[in-house]
C-alpha cells in the first residue's frame, strides 16, 4: 500500500539526517570523547566492551542490585544497577520505591521468582543513554509515522481493541517500574493492524502495532502478552534508536544498504512496517548489524520474560507460542510471518524454556475482555458480508463440535458478525446467549463479573443500528457508568447521542473528553460534529482545526483557525486565544516543512 512506502522513505528521512542532527547532550563531566568503533572493537568480548565504554552497559543487574541503594551518588527511589536513566529519573520513578521490592525482607510480592529469573544478565548491547536520537526526538518520529498509520485503511480503529491492547501493555509497564527495566518509560500506545499475519511490530517512541491474526493466532492472554512484552522490550531497551546509531557509526555506504533493505521490504509486501523494518537489517547485516539484530532479539526476549512473570502471567506462555510458531514454521510451506521477522532460533527457545523452569508456577488469571476481543477481531479481520457470512458459521461449528476455546466468546462473536449482517434480533439473542455463558462461567470461577465493557457496548451498538432509541440511549449510559474508563463506553455513548440529535449532551461529553485525552483526534471530531449541531461555529472551527494538527494536516487546521479569528462574533479573549494557536500551528507547520527538506 502506498502509506507503507510513504513511511519507508519517512523512516529514512530519519536514518539518514547527518549524526548529531537529533543530539543528545552528554554531562560536560570531564569524560573523554568516544572512540570511534571500528570493525575490530565490534569483535571484542562483552567483558572488553563493557571496560570500555563511558556509561554502564544497558543490562539488567543481578538480584542484589535491587537493594537499597548504599551511597548517596544514587537518587533515594532508584535502586543500584539501573541502566540507560536519563535526565529527571528521580520524578519519572517517583511513588514507585519499595513496590515489590521486598530487598529487606524478603518477602515482598514477586521476591519468590525475582531471584533465579533476574539473576543471569541481559546481551550487551551497549549504551541505551548514549547516542544521538533523544527519546523526545524519538517519540516525534513515532508520531509522524503514526499519522500516515491511521490514513491507512488496514489501521483498525477500534476503541474495544485498543483499550484491551493497552490494558495488557499497562500491567506489563507497570512490571517494568517495579523491577526498573529499561532507560526511559515512554508512552506506550498499541494499535491493531487489519492483518491475517502472525506478527507485531514496534515503532519509535512507544507505539506498537499487532496484527489481527496475531491476536486470533493466540490461544491464551498470558501468550498475547508475551509477545506484546518482547514488542516492549525492543521499545524499552531503545533498539531502534541504536540501530539508527549503529548505522551512523559504521558510515554512510553501509547505511545506504539498509535504507535499499527497508524500501526492498516494502515493495516486497513483507507483511507491515515491521517486516520492511526487519528485512531492511537482513540485507545490511552482512557485517555487526546482523550479530546486533541478534542480541536485540535475545534481550527482547529475556526483557519480555520479566514483564512477563513480574505482571503475573504464565512464564509458560513465551515458549508455548513461539514453539507453537517452530513447528508451524517447520510443518508449513509458508514460515509465519513472525518467524520471519524475528526469527525463532532453537537458542532462544531453549534459553526462554530453561527461565521457565525456574520460575515459580502461579495460576494466571485471565481476563474476560481477552476471549470477546479475540473473537470480535476475527470479524474485524474480514472485508465482505460474505466473509462475515463464514466466520459466524465456523464459530458457530466451534460451539456445536465442542472445540471453542470460550464459548461465551464464541456467542459473542457471532452476535456481532450478525449485526454487521445487520441482522439486528438474531444479534440481540446471540448476545444474550453469550451474556448467560459468560455469568455462569463466572459464577461457578466465584467471580464477581457479570459483564465486560465488550458485552455492555455491544448491547448498545445493535440497539443504535436498529433504530431502537430508548433502548440505544439507556444501554450506552449504562455502558459509560460501569466502565467510566473504557474508551469504547464513551465513544459509544457520544455516537449514540450525536444519531438521536441530542447534541447539547454530546458537546458536553466530548468537550470533556477533549480535556482529558487532547491527543486523540477522534474526541475532537465528535466535539466539531456537536457543535455544528448546536451552532457553536467557533468551537466547530477550534475542534476541527485541532483534529486536522493531530492528523498532521497543518493547512486545514491553519484555515479553520484563521475562519475562526475571522467571525464577527468572536470575543476578544477567544481571538486572543485563536491567535495564539495559529501561531504555534503555523510554526510547527514550518519546522516540519524544514524537516522535510533536510
Amino acid at each position: 500500500m502506498r502509506p507503507k512506502r510513504f513511511l519507508a522513505a519517512l523512516l529514512c528521512v530519519a536514518l539518514t539526517a547527518p549524526p548529531g542532527a537529533f543530539a543528545q547532550a552528554r554531562a560536560a563531566s570531564g569524560a573523554a570523547p568516544a572512540r570511534p568503533v571500528t570493525q575490530q572493537a565490534v569483535e571484542q568480548s562483552v567483558e572488553q566492551s563493557v571496560e570500555q565504554s563511558l556509561e554502564p552497559p544497558l543490562v539488567s543487574g543481578p538480584v542484589e542490585s535491587y537493594a537499597a541503594p548504599a551511597g548517596a551518588a544514587v537518587p533515594p527511589d532508584i535502586a543500584q544497577g539501573v541502566f540507560g536513566v536519563y535526565g529527571g529519573a528521580q520524578s519519572r520513578f517517583s511513588g514507585n520505591s519499595g513496590v515489590n521490592r521486598g530487598a529487606n525482607s524478603g518477602v515482598g510480592v514477586g521476591a519468590g521468582w525475582r531471584a533465579p529469573i533476574v539473576a543471569q544478565q541481559l546481551p550487551d548491547l551497549g549504551s541505551g543513554g548514549a547516542g544521538s536520537l533523544t527519546p523526545q526526538a524519538e517519540r516525534k518520529l513515532g508520531e509522524r509515522v503514526m499519522r500516515e498509520l491511521r490514513r491507512d485503511p488496514d489501521y483498525l480503529d477500534d476503541w474495544l481493541v485498543r483499550d484491551y491492547l493497552n490494558s495488557v501493555a499497562a500491567k506489563l509497564a507497570a512490571a517494568a517500574n517495579t523491577l526498573y527495566i529499561g532507560g526511559y518509560r515512554p508512552d506506550f500506545d498499541l494499535f491493531a493492524v487489519r492483518d491475517a499475519q502472525i506478527n507485531a511490530f514496534s515503532l519509535p517512541g512507544g507505539f506498537i502495532g499487532v496484527n489481527t491474526g496475531l491476536i486470533v493466532a493466540t490461544q491464551t492472554e498470558s501468550e498475547l502478552a508475551s509477545v506484546l512484552g518482547h514488542e516492549m522490550g525492543h521499545v524499552l531497551q531503545r533498539h531502534i534508536s541504536r540501530m539508527m546509531i549503529a548505522g551512523e557509526r559504521s558510515g554512510y555506504a553501509a547505511l545506504a544498504g539498509m535504507l535499499f533493505g527497508v524500501l526492498a521490504g516494502v515493495l516486497a509486501h513483507s507483511g507491515d512496517l515491521g517486516s520492511a523494518i526487519a528485512v531492511g537489517g537482513q540485507a545490511y547485516a552482512v557485517d555487526n548489524q546482523l550479530r546486533f539484530s541478534r542480541s536485540a532479539e535475545q534481550e527482547a526476549d529475556r526483557v519480555g520474560f520479566l514483564l512477563l512473570a513480574g505482571a503475573g502471567y504464565d512464564p509458560y506462555a513465551m515458549t508455548t507460542f513461539f514453539g507453537r510458531l517452530d513447528r508451524a514454521a517447520m510443518s508449513d510451506t509458508g514460515v509465519p510471518a513472525y518467524a520471519r521477522t524475528h526469527p525463532l532460533t532453537g537458542e532462544r527457545i531453549a534459553d526462554m524454556e530453561d527461565r521457565a523452569r525456574r520460575a515459580p508456577y502461579r495460576q494466571p488469571h485471565q481476563a474476560a475482555e481477552y476471549g470477546f476481543v479475540r473473537a470480535r477481531v476475527r470479524l474485524l479481520q474480514d472485508h465482505s458480508r460474505s466473509e462475515y457470512a463464514d466466520e459466524v458459521s465456523r464459530l458457530r461449528s466451534e460451539i456445536e463440535d465442542r472445540t471453542a476455546l470460550n464459548v461465551a466468546a464464541n456467542w459473542y462473536g457471532i452476535a456481532y458478525g450478525q449485526m454487521l449482517l445487520e441482522r439486528y434480533d438474531d444479534a440481540a439473542r446471540s448476545l444474550a446467549a453469550s451474556r448467560a455463558v459468560f455469568a455462569a462461567g463466572a459464577q461457578a470461577d466465584g467471580d464477581a463479573a457479570r459483564s465486560s465493557p465488550s458485552l455492555d457496548v455491544l448491547a448498545a451498538d445493535i440497539a443504535r443500528r436498529a433504530g431502537r432509541d430508548d433502548d440505544a440511549v439507556r444501554l450506552a449510559d449504562l455502558a459509560h457508568k460501569r466502565w467510566p474508563q473504557s474508551n469504547a463506553a464513551i465513544d459509544m455513548h457520544i455516537r449514540t447521542l450525536l444519531s438521536l440529535r441530542r447534541f447539547a449532551e454530546a458537546q458536553a461529553l466530548a468537550r470533556k473528553e477533549t480535556e482529558a485525552q487532547p491527543d486523540q483526534p477522534a474526541w475532537w471530531l465528535y466535539l466539531a460534529q456537536a457543535s455544528a449541531g448546536t451552532g457553536d461555529v467557533l468551537t466547530r472551527h477550534r475542534a476541527l482545526a485541532e483534529k486536522f494538527a493531530l492528523e498532521g494536516a497543518w493547512p486545514s487546521a491553519i484555515r479553520q483557525l484563521k475562519d475562526a479569528r475571522d467571525m464577527k462574533t468572536i470575543g476578544y479573549y477567544d481571538l486572543a486565544t485563536v491567535d495564539a494557536r495559529l501561531h504555534e500551528m503555523e510554526n510547527r507547520y514550518k519546522e516540519e516543512r524544514l524537516d522535510e527538506k533536510g
